[in-house]
């Protein structure tokens, strides 16, 4: 399969991070001296092992935390500046994020976790499930919308927390270890959507310390070890993998 060619980019970030440094107790820091830009229309990658700074980076992005020094700017936003109100509107109106382990609701059916940001933003119900559809059908799960998630494949799981991540049309996907939790039929099939998703334009930033997935599904790739980046190396083009044995 031919690659698509690379789109151009905005000059302008949505994500730039200057000097942001945090630290907690005593320890060594979680991130260090840490400057980033991430375009509109970016696959980006932050890989790294476990202790490298990489969930930190993450959450000060997602404003769930905030640096002792620096600053953390997104699509026009100073996201470090912001109380807890102000953070938790932001996340509502500029992020949308994918986790390892789903965090769906199981006594809720699939339409309504979906719809349940934004209800939560103040939409209302005709209208959210109306959204919910649209995406559900997207993502080729409409027919588990009255089901109850518990009754899902994990893949089919992680697509509904993706369709949930998209409800508000956030700028920003983040996906933490999307495909950590999957086997390796399902996963490839989550790198696939976000390669996808990618492809009509939304920013994605994909926290993992699996080379493999950010290889299938980013073009971009920043390193962290020990709370410092240590490269920022982009490629032409995602490599989608669809045999196992061709990547070893």
């Amino acid at each position: 399969m031919t690659a698509p060619r690379p789109r151009p980019l905005p000059a302008q970030p949505l994500i730039e991070l200057l000097d942001v440094s945090r630290r907690y107790g005593s320890g060594p820091p979680a991130l260090e001296d840490a400057s980033l830009s991430v375009r509109a229309g970016e696959a980006v990658a932050i890989l790294g092992p476990s202790g490298s700074g990489k969930s930190t980076l993450l959450n000060l992005v997602a404003g769930l935390d905030r640096p002792d020094s620096g600053s953390v700017t997104v699509d026009g936003v100073r996201v470090d500046r912001l109380g807890e109100a102000g953070a938790a509107r932001y996340r509502r109106a500029k992020i949308g994020m994918v986790f390892q382990f789903f965090h769906l609701l199981d006594d809720l059916s699939v339409a309504d976790n979906v719809a349940l940001p934004a209800r939560l933003a103040g939409l209302g119900r005709r209208e959210s499930q109306s959204r919910a559809g649209e995406l559900l059908e997207s993502l080729g799960i409409a027919r588990h919308a009255g089901a109850l998630p518990n009754r899902l494949s994990g893949g089919e799981r992680q697509r509904v927390a993706v369709a949930r991540a998209l409800m508000n049309r956030p700028p920003l996907l983040l996906a933490d270890e999307p495909t950590g939790a999957l086997d390796s039929a399902s996963g490839e099939e989550v790198s696939r959507l976000l390669r996808e998703l990618n492809a009509d334009g939304q920013t994605i930033v994909v926290v993992t310390h699996d080379t493999e997935l950010a290889r299938s599904c980013t073009r971009r790739t920043v390193r962290l070890v020990d709370g410092r980046i240590t490269s920022d190396v982009t490629s032409d083009a995602a490599t989608p993998v669809t045999d196992p044995e061709s990547v070893r």
